[in-house]
């Protein structure tokens, strides 16, 4: 009896070791190239633009674990890159509370960074949460819903900054929630490993785990990969949905709280637009399913590294804007067709 579970289940290991090794590979490649044809002191291999990829991978790269969450549910996520935004100005609001000259962080260097942080993350949990409930109760695509709360919360974050840029005071510039990404504060004295990449390291390793041996976790593959079946099969899908946008809510007011640190403690409403695009295109390059039921986390940490060196190396390049849209635009095409390919093999 166990001889040919055996034999069907080696093909599709061999597989997803294939799919894995050729992201790796790809990975490696565009590395490569961008290597050889930027060399020199300032370019794309130096120290100062590492720490500078370093930045950016950590905040795609968080926000796009809960995308994966996301997306494996069979959902969308387009207010991500507002959310992103709002947690930013949400985190850079709550620092610069007091009156000019009595502002609180002096009196509270510790709680108010805290309360900074949580009330980031618990605005776009907020956020996630109506995300959710409106894709369940009104039974509106999700693409539909996400399309109006990214314009709304986007809105909401230029009302919150009053449309300018929040600056708070000068003594935050020396606190843990300002250093985030300071290549100064590492772990086990790596130079290149700033505190915030650990933190995305944990979170997709507990992501990674939380996906493959919890209920929820399975909840979550058996609704994206077909609806009708696991409702059948008793998954409260009400409630998966809620949950899987809140948590997709989460990662993105962690990604900001890292956003407000990239951008030396400012908080700017107009920042992160287009983000959701990248977010979007970390986990699909990744080998998340837009169709839903599958993906991982390790694909999705590929797929933000790789969407991070395009953009930088594309910079360094000296390519114009419309370069750099074209060709992520085009990455994003071609890994949905290798995975469209995929799976007519399979079926």
């Amino acid at each position: 009896m166990r001889q040919p579970t055996a034999t069907v289940s080696s093909p599709k290991k061999s597989s997803r070791i294939m799919a894995l090794l050729g992201r790796l590979a790809a990975l490696a490649a565009v590395y490569a190239f961008f290597a050889v044809l930027t060399p020199g002191a300032k370019g794309f291999m130096s120290d100062a633009n590492t720490q500078l990829m370093l930045q950016d991978i950590a905040v795609v790269a968080m926000a796009a674990i809960g995308m994966t969450i996301v997306i494996i549910a069979g959902g969308i996520d387009l207010s991500a890159g507002s959310s992103i935004a709002l947690s930013m100005i949400t985190t850079a609001y709550v620092l610069n509370l007091g009156p000019e000259g009595g502002k609180l962080i002096l009196a509270h260097p510790i709680a108010l960074p805290l309360l900074a942080v949580a009330a980031a993350v618990g605005v776009s949990t907020l956020i996630g949460f109506i995300n959710g409930a409106m894709i369940t109760w009104l039974r509106i695509v999700p693409f539909i819903i996400t399309l109006g709360t990214m314009q709304m919360v986007r809105g909401f974050a230029k009302l919150v900054a009053n449309e300018q840029n929040i600056y708070p005071p000068a003594e935050v510039q020396d606190l843990w929630v300002a250093r985030l990404l300071d290549p100064s504060k590492t772990v086990l004295t790596w130079p290149f490993l700033p505190l915030a990449v650990w933190l995305v390291i944990g979170a997709a390793l507990f992501t990674g785990l939380f996906l493959r041996y919890t209920r929820l976790g399975r909840h979550i593959f058996a609704i994206g990969s077909n609806e009708k079946t696991a409702l059948l099969c008793g998954v409260p899908l009400a409630r998966t949905k809620i949950l899987v946008y809140m948590i997709g809510g989460l990662f993105s007011g962690l990604a900001g709280v890292l956003f407000f640190a990239r951008l030396g403690s400012i908080g700017q409403p107009t920042e992160a637009i287009g983000y959701e695009l990248f977010v979007i295109a970390a986990a699909v390059i990744g080998g998340a399913s837009l169709l839903g039921g599958r993906g991982t986390i390790l694909g999705t940490m590929i797929g933000a590294l790789i969407i991070t060196i395009l953009r930088n190396g594309g910079v360094k390049m000296g390519w114009p804007q419309y370069t750099q849209e074209i060709v992520m635009g085009a990455v994003i095409i071609v890994a949905v067709a290798i995975d469209n390919l995929r799976q007519r093999r399979r079926t």
